[in-house]
């Protein structure tokens, strides 16, 4: 077998052992949902009862046009649980139109331009050394590593939030779900 050969195949198992059996599968259920290659990323997500809080907070900063453009993104999306775990009154402040400056920041915290499936993120962390460094289309910086069979993203004010369900292809990018909603600094 040749040896680029044997990386990939190896990439991909890991990809599939670390990100579980969604990753391989072209169709993947979100939030009771179907979602579907064919479709964009907000074309999938309004489907998922799991994202009805990052829906109503991508319409109130503004951003349905963006993340139903070409792209590509890869899009961390935050659950409704996810949500819930933000202090009290939280989700509902940043919806205020006077805070949709600070939404728009925190959403575009959890967007990395380009298609970062699975496999190309365990390679980054690879060739990191364990960690990789993703900048986000807000400015900052997100740090992804591989931790007890789960890949982990740290934000910049130190909150980990973990990768669920990774691989939710769209036709402008992907979408891997997170249990935690990520904070710039």
């Amino acid at each position: 077998m040749h040896t680029s050969f044997k990386r990939v195949a190896s990439l991909t198992i890991s990809a599939a052992l670390v990100f579980g059996a969604a990753s391989v599968s072209a169709q993947v259920m979100v939030g009771g949902a179907q979602m579907y290659p064919t479709k964009d990323i907000i074309d999938n997500a309004v489907n998922s009862k799991d994202h009805t809080t990052l829906v109503a907070a991508v319409k109130a900063a503004g951003l349905v046009e963006t993340l139903k453009g070409p792209g590509p993104f890869t899009v961390f999306a935050p659950t409704n649980a996810a949500f819930n775990k933000l202090p009290a009154g939280t989700v509902d402040t940043l919806l205020k139109p006077e805070n949709k400056a600070m939404l728009t920041g925190i959403l575009t915290y959890h967007v990395v331009p380009g298609k970062m499936d699975a496999a190309t993120l365990l390679k980054q962390i690879e060739m990191g050394k364990g960690m990789a460094s993703l900048k986000t289309v807000q400015g900052g910086t997100l740090t992804a590593k591989s931790s007890g069979g789960k890949v982990m993203l740290t934000d910049e004010k130190g909150g980990v939030s973990t990768v669920t369900i990774a691989d939710v292809m769209q036709s402008n990018g992907v979408i891997h779900v997170v249990d935690t909603v990520l904070l710039p600094k």
